[in-house]
């Protein structure tokens, strides 16, 4: 049997889910359904699938530390973490992926799935992927189509044609339809929402890119021949990838093969597009109102509360979207909720930070929350995983006094090391090397209180760090 080699696209910002969604922690990487992360659950729910290799996950280069972090966490450290220096749609990434797998001799399925969807019926997803793996071992390009259960405007759409084996042959590819369209296309029963799920022979999509799109097969060539493996990461050749045309499979590929199928899905889909269908997949009460955190109502109707850090409290109010974050508040319409980009878009055109970072920052090591500021001072709350550590650095405008509030911290202080622990403390002066280290098998978390004329996140001179950053890593 033919190994099925999940690829997970885990690139873009989902800025549509703002305030939760952020640049340095877009949606595939929350937990937005259930305890696990978007990415996770793509992972999980594979579990099951017949001759199923480690998967290949492509994300950009800001994310591979909570990439690698929480393939780690399910235990799938085995994947390989492709990253992309920038971002050139769908079709180049799967090429990536192809090429690489090829080039080691092999010439698997590729299962290409986007880490943000999610699928509340396991089974019938891997039902679909029986189907389509008979299709794909025969030379066929397979796109799954969702069978739609409502007139949507917000998707993509595939009409079938004639069937072929367990599925159909693919008419035509049609862009997001207005109100109308949409209705026929339901009527019709012809029409699948375009799910941007794919199985295919690594060959046979690398022949038909090449046929359709040499130019991006080449640029993709050249730049995982440049390739370099570091620690736990793929990086392929920037210079050679920023050549590379951007294009989705879609418009490179599927829409002009002859050997394009389509394999019906109904298995609980949805893409998590946008505030909307979020509230479409979580438990709701009986006045339609869904709400995560601490949320208190009354006679509210139809409405999303999710409160991350305090109390939220509605009255009298409906179909209405309501998300708090630790310094950001979004409230919208339910039928507005699309348009929660155009904030973002506004947010980056004023040039601040909110659409780009949480108050909580994650690094390789753990995290850390900065809960006050002013204008020489900046207190830390720092979170350290069991058995991580900072980097060995030094700041040449600031001084850094730790407080430990819980665990055990192994400090280096100049020429000094020594242990830490709850209700202790150590002052760090200007210019001074030091580092800061987990040993202990709890997390460590402590107070950092900074202290200075520049307290800017670049005035770190790192002269050791077992994660590979330089000075320009954050």
């Amino acid at each position: 049997m033919t190994s099925i080699l999940p690829v997970v696209l885990a690139g873009g910002s989902g800025t549509r889910l703002w305030p939760l969604s952020r640049e340095h922690k877009p949606k595939q990487f929350l937990s937005l359904v259930g305890s696990q992360t978007m990415l996770q659950q793509t992972i999980l729910r594979l579990n099951g699938v017949d001759d199923r290799l480690a998967p290949i996950v492509i994300c950009n280069e800001q994310h591979r530390f909570l990439a690698a972090e929480q393939l780690r966490q399910i235990g799938q450290a085995d994947a390989t973490i492709l990253l992309e220096p920038v971002g050139r749609n769908t079709a180049p990434a799967i090429a990536l992926a192809a090429l690489r797998a090829t080039a080691q001799g092999d010439d698997p399925l590729l299962l290409a799935l986007a880490a943000d969807h999610v699928i509340t019926d396991i089974s019938a997803f891997h039902q679909a992927i029986m189907q389509a793996r008979s299709l794909a071992v025969a030379g066929r390009l397979v796109t799954f189509g969702i069978v739609p259960d409502r007139a949507e405007t917000g998707y993509g759409y595939i009409e079938r044609g004639a069937p072929i084996a367990a599925g159909w042959g693919v008419t035509g590819f049609v862009e997001k339809p207005d109100a109308r369209r949409a209705a026929e296309y339901l009527s019709t029963g012809r029409y699948y929402w375009n799910s941007g799920m794919f199985l295919f022979k690594a060959s046979r999509y690398l022949s038909e890119l090449g046929r359709c799109r040499p130019d991006m097969l080449a640029t993709c060539r050249d730049a995982l021949a440049g390739a370099a493996q570091d620690l736990d990461f793929v990086r392929v050749d920037a210079v050679a990838f920023e050549r590379c045309p951007s294009d989705s499979i879609d418009y490179a590929v599927m829409e002009h093969t002859q050997d394009a199928v389509v394999v019906a899905l109904d298995a609980g889909w949805s893409d998590l597009g946008a505030w909307a269908a979020l509230s479409n997949v979580l438990d709701c009460d009986g006045d339609g109102n869904c709400s995560q955190g601490d949320v208190l109502m009354n006679q509210v109707r139809n409405s999303l509360i999710h409160a991350e850090s305090r109390l939220v409290a509605a009255v009298g109010v409906q179909n209405l979207v309501i998300v708090e974050t630790k310094d950001a508040v979004l409230v919208a319409s339910k039928d507005q909720v699309q348009h929660v980009k155009k904030i973002v878009e506004q947010l980056r055109d004023e040039g601040r930070t909110e659409h780009v970072r949480h108050r909580d920052v994650y690094r390789p090591w753990g995290a850390y929350d900065c809960i006050g500021t002013g204008s020489r001072y900046q207190v830390k709350k720092i979170t350290v995983n069991p058995g991580a550590k900072l980097s060995v650095q030094k700041h040449h405008h600031r001084a850094e006094h730790w407080v430990v509030v819980s665990g055990t911290a192994l400090v280096t202080n100049g020429e000094k090391t020594y242990l830490i622990t709850e209700n202790e403390s150590t002052y760090i002066p200007i210019g001074q090397v030091h580092s800061l280290e987990n040993p202990g098998v709890i997390p460590l978390e402590l107070i950092e209180v900074q202290s200075g004329s520049y307290l800017g996140e670049d005035d770190i001179v790192r002269i050791e760090d077992r994660y590979g950053r330089t000075n320009n890593d954050k």
